[in-house]
């Protein structure tokens, strides 16, 4: 069966899925092989719970006329979402980089729903198998769409791309992240500008932030559309940013103020600000749309644990987040403050020296109470009376069973594997 023949099933169906835990009726079913199970043993269970198709590939699994067999259900899921794509034609916003990714798109999906019917990925599903998900569940409705692309190693955004074919482009940022894929700061630049390469081969524009040097220099050749922060010859020109701690971002005629903690959030903002303006959303609509967004899913979330004020940004963590963070945290005028700081994954070979630069970092903050929690932050300890350095979060959690924290600001900040906010239980 060819991809057009696949796709007319596919627009039968309501829906496309790969788990028979979320499967719907009138779903098309994708078996996608996994390290530890094969999807294809699934297909006849997916037909009865309502799956108007199965996808598979494996032939011993072939059920009868609503079974599609297939070489490689993974490569007919990315072929497919790439027919879909062209078949719809709708304009295509793509963004990538190291930090901000999925708050960025929220805050871009807030901001164009004012005006269209927008769709955007679900989460942070935004690999190889997210993406194709994503643009399955576009549809004639769709007037503009928005797919966040991750990467943890260089060609990916590249293929992405491909199978996406984006009209629009946006990077949040170059950082310190998947250093053990890409082999360093250099390779992560190469990666994430795999995105400015496809759209200048195609002759698509970039929202650039004339901030980053980076940007700048990436995407001197094509088309731009740009902010930045008191310059002139910028397409959004934002006249001051604030954080205390919420960010308030001002223009010549807008003052915008938001519930997203933290300067490391301005340009997140200031990226959703200018790409409203850029698909003419009514200015009132875009302060609307960013000052009513608040976020969750334990990024930059502000909460309240009896007397303690908590900044829960524990999704994810790389040197570069952290670092900002950490910098965020300190400028706040608070007494009594504490940071909860986890292990920072998937830095290969430097990590041992990035987790003993953000504790050296911390050296002559004599006023903030620093538990480090983690293999690796246990391999960088100092002997200082205000750090404390926990090998587990199953050691540090029994000390906070032992002492009541009250009355304080307090940073709980790691990667996604160290799940801090679990932390949030015992305070």
């Amino acid at each position: 069966m060819d991809i057009s023949q696949l796709h007319k099933l596919f627009l039968e169906c309501d829906s496309v899925s790969i788990d028979t835990r979320k499967i719907q009726a009138k779903s098309m079913f994708v078996a996608i092989k996994g390290e530890n199970f094969d999807a294809n043993t699934f297909a006849k269970e997916a037909l009865e719970k309502g799956a108007s198709y199965v996808v598979i590939d494996n032939e011993d699994y072939f059920i009868d006329q609503r079974t599609v067999l297939v070489k490689n259900s993974l490569a007919a899921l990315q072929e497919l979402a790439k027919f879909h794509r062209q078949y719809l034609k709708l304009p295509i916003i793509a963004l990538t980089g190291s930090n901000g990714k999925t708050t960025t798109k929220e805050l871009i999906n807030v901001v164009l729903s004012k005006k269209y019917n927008t769709k955007a990925t679900v989460g942070n599903l935004n690999n190889h198998i997210g993406v194709p998900l994503t643009l399955l569940s576009f549809d004639n409705s769709t007037e503009v769409g928005i797919v966040e692309m991750g990467a943890n190693h260089k060609k990916e955004i590249e293929f992405l791309c491909e199978i996406a074919q984006p009209d629009y482009g946006y990077i949040t940022n170059f950082g310190k992240a998947h250093l053990e894929g890409f082999g360093g700061v250099e390779g992560v630049i190469i990666g994430k500008s795999e995105m400015y390469d496809y759209l200048a081969q195609n002759n698509k524009s970039a929202f650039i932030n004339l901030e980053d040097s980076i940007q700048v220099e990436k995407t001197k050749n094509f088309n731009t559309y740009s902010f930045g922060l008191n310059k002139k010859y910028a397409d959004v020109s934002i006249h001051s940013i604030t954080a205390n701690p919420f960010v308030e971002i001002r223009l010549a005629n807008l003052s915008i103020k938001t519930h997203l903690i933290g300067l490391y959030n301005a340009n997140n903002i200031n990226a959703a600000l200018s790409i409203g303006k850029f698909f003419e959303v009514d200015d009132n609509a875009i302060k609307e749309a960013l000052e009513s967004y608040i976020p969750e899913n334990n990024r930059s979330q502000l909460l309240t644990k009896e007397t303690n004020q908590i900044i829960l940004d524990a999704y994810n963590a790389n040197p570069s987040s952290m670092a900002v963070a950490i910098e965020n945290f300190l400028q706040l005028d608070n007494a009594n403050k504490i940071m909860i700081l986890g292990d920072m994954f998937e830095l290969g070979e430097e990590s041992q020296q990035e987790h003993q630069a953000i504790v050296d970092s911390l050296l002559n903050q004599e006023s903030v109470s620093c538990y480090f929690i983690g293999k690796e932050f246990y391999a960088s300890q100092k002997d200082k009376n205000n750090f404390h350095f926990y090998e587990t979060f199953e050691s540090f959690s029994n000390h906070l069973k032992e002492v009541k924290i009250e009355n304080s600001y307090i940073l709980i900040k790691g990667s996604r594997g160290m799940a801090l906010e679990r932390t949030l239980n015992f305070l």
